[in-house]
């Protein structure tokens, strides 16, 4: 079975879009579109469908693409220990954070660093989120914490932690209960510029829910300006639950069927690297330590 393939295929699975996930990889589409399906024959199963929302899995899709992901993280992990005794590596891991990433994440990185086998500095930078891809991909940084909100296919990923979201609007009555997702769409959003991740998510998750996002004509500088103007009531926001900075007469824990809804933050590297094995050690201490975190 093509290795290649596999990552195919696990790249549109992450881009829900062919010409995305080809770009990423830097072949064309219909090299790529072929290689899934050569896989896709050699599997006996169709993996993707293509509908107005986009490319999304078929039912085989969706019980067979959890089990490519887990069989690529441990193909490279074991590529990555191989290759640990050959190479020397650095001291120091540049960790690259968006400004959405909550100091007690920080302080939990820098705590695993140093908790490893081989303790690690860590020395951060923190940016908006497509300044910390470039550097990523030039080499520039090892890894990045950051919403999970765009995928980088042809990079290693691991969610390390989420957190709900929460609906400040003080035209609601005032209320501590949860509030429908549904419901929620009755309000005009505050949006900020496309830099932290933040309005991406927003904006993905009522496009994914089939339901018009409703926005305030101006923008807001960062998701802290957001915070202030929801609670002077300029409009309603959408907000990770660590982020607000007072508290709220007008916010609600925001719910879909019941359950919370919750923003992913996750690690982002290329196995590639002198430092792949001791990034793969941080990056399972760092989720221990978010689990120990968050009571999970």
């Amino acid at each position: 079975m093509n290795i290649e393939g596999l990552r195919y295929a696990r790249a549109v699975a992450g881009t829900k879009s062919f010409s995305a996930a080809a770009r990423a990889y830097g072949v064309t589409q219909p090299a790529l579109s072929n290689g899934i399906a050569r896989l896709e024959q050699e599997l006996g199963v169709t993996l993707f469908e293509r509908s107005p929302r986009g490319v999304r899995p078929t039912p085989d899709g969706t019980r067979i693409l959890p089990m490519i992901d887990r069989a690529l993280d441990a193909l490279d992990s074991m590529v990555a220990e191989a290759r640990r005794p050959a190479q020397p590596t650095p001291d120091t891991i540049r960790l690259g954070v968006s400004p959405l990433i909550g100091a007690d994440l920080v302080a939990r990185a820098f705590d695993a660093a140093r908790g490893l086998d081989r303790p690690l500095d860590l020395v951060l930078r923190e940016a908006d989120l497509t300044h910390l891809r470039e550097d990523l991909r030039a080499g520039n940084l090892d890894i990045l914490l950051v919403p999970a909100v765009q995928a980088m296919p042809a990079f290693r990923r691991r969610v390390i932690a989420r957190e709900p979201v929460v609906v400040i609007d003080p035209a609601a009555e005032p209320t501590r209960s949860p509030v429908e997702l549904r419901a929620a769409a009755d309000a005009a959003y505050i949006l900020v510029p496309d830099s932290c991740g933040l309005t991406t998510f927003t904006t993905e998750l009522f496009r994914s829910n089939d339901l018009t996002l409703r926005t305030y004509p101006g923008e807001a500088s960062n998701y802290r300006v957001l915070d202030e103007w929801a609670r002077m009531g300029v409009g309603a926001a959408l907000l990770p639950q660590s982020k607000i900075t007072q508290e709220h007469g007008g916010s609600r824990p925001l719910v879909r069927a019941g359950a919370p809804v919750e923003i992913a933050y996750e690690a982002v590297w290329d196995n590639d690297t002198a430092l792949a094995a001791d990034l793969e050690d941080f990056v399972a201490a760092l989720t221990r330590y978010a689990d120990e975190g968050t009571g999970g």
